[in-house]
């Protein structure tokens, strides 16, 4: 795959904001994307300046201080719609989906009606609150199933329950992150990953970790985490489900850039778990890791990320 660098008019760039940090959980893990892709930005030769946190790049947009917007605010507050609508209000373009698209993918329940409204496969769910009896969840979902937040990345505020009475102390964990919780019956068999950059899906990702699930230390710390790219299917059926990721992005409205993941059960079928419309670009980031498979170096794919800026809403 050509990225097509040449081709890319980087004076239309203008002044770049890098936003990044912010007061989400996922402020540390924002930081990191950040510097990286400040460091994309110095060997590029671009004129950038990092702010930290969605507030302080409305006010610099405001102020007019700012031509484009490089948004890498994972989580609520950035990654939600909020900071894309606040940015729509005066013209300033920003990378990764618009405001309706944002807000639905950050939020997994929406992300799941939408994609069973359709057809698309997910795993059967519940929506919880902190008033809703333990014993009814049981009597609906079998086990083992997974708690989360509703509006949470990285897996945080997430936990997988094997027994009954596992379920209560998940469920005020994640009742910790957000008052709407998302159970999730478990699906049992490898996990993958498909990147999206603009109108393609890169080569599919299998992550496999020997923690009980693919955690906030297996996605960030863990060195025994480890990604399979080419993930190993037969090309067909990593075109098929490629197609299938590239249905569940357009469902929800997403543009320029992102990821969907999803897992096959033990007889192959599909289950699409979540999207993310602002992934993390680290050094274990997964949307680099397939870039590259795809002959995209980390400086070209932030460049096309950055092309793909636009001022939809």
């Amino acid at each position: 795959m050509s990225s097509n660098l040449d081709s890319i008019d980087r004076s239309r760039f203008g002044r770049i904001a890098l936003a990044c940090g912010g007061d989400s959980a996922e402020r540390e893990v924002s930081l990191r994307s950040g510097r990286a892709v400040a460091a994309a930005l110095d060997a590029l030769g671009l004129d950038y300046a990092v702010v930290d946190g969605a507030r302080a790049v409305v006010e610099a947009g405001a102020a007019g201080r700012f031509d484009r917007v490089l948004n890498l605010l994972h989580g609520r507050g950035g990654e939600d719609g909020q900071l894309q609508g606040a940015l729509a209000l005066y013209g300033i373009p920003v990378t990764g989906s618009g405001v309706l698209a944002s807000a639905l993918a950050m939020d997994k329940l929406q992300t799941k009606r939408i994609w069973a409204a359709i057809g698309l496969p997910t795993p059967e769910w519940r929506s919880v609150g902190a008033a809703d009896p333990v014993e009814e969840l049981l009597a609906q979902l079998n086990l083992p199933l997974f708690v989360k937040p509703a509006r949470e990345g990285s897996s945080v505020g997430m936990s997988r329950v094997d027994r009954p009475e596992q379920l209560a102390p998940a469920l005020a964990l994640a009742l910790q992150h957000d008052c709407n919780v998302l159970v999730e019956r478990l699906i049992q068999g490898p996990e993958y990953t498909a990147a999206i950059l603009g109108d393609a899906v890169l080569p599919l990702i299998r992550v496999e970790t020997p923690r009980t699930f693919y955690d906030y230390q297996a996605k960030y710390h863990a060195g025994d985490t480890r990604y399979h790219c080419p993930c190993g299917l037969p090309a067909a059926r990593e075109a098929e489900l490629a197609e299938l990721s590239r249905s569940a992005f357009d469902a929800l409205g997403c543009r320029g850039w992102g990821r969907i993941d999803f897992m096959l059960d033990e007889s192959g079928r599909p289950w699409l778990l979540e999207a993310n419309t602002v992934p993390g670009m680290t050094d274990h980031s997964l949307v680099p890791m397939a870039a590259a498979v795809a002959g995209i170096d980390f400086n070209a794919l932030v460049l096309r990320i950055l092309d793909s800026a636009g001022e939809w809403t």
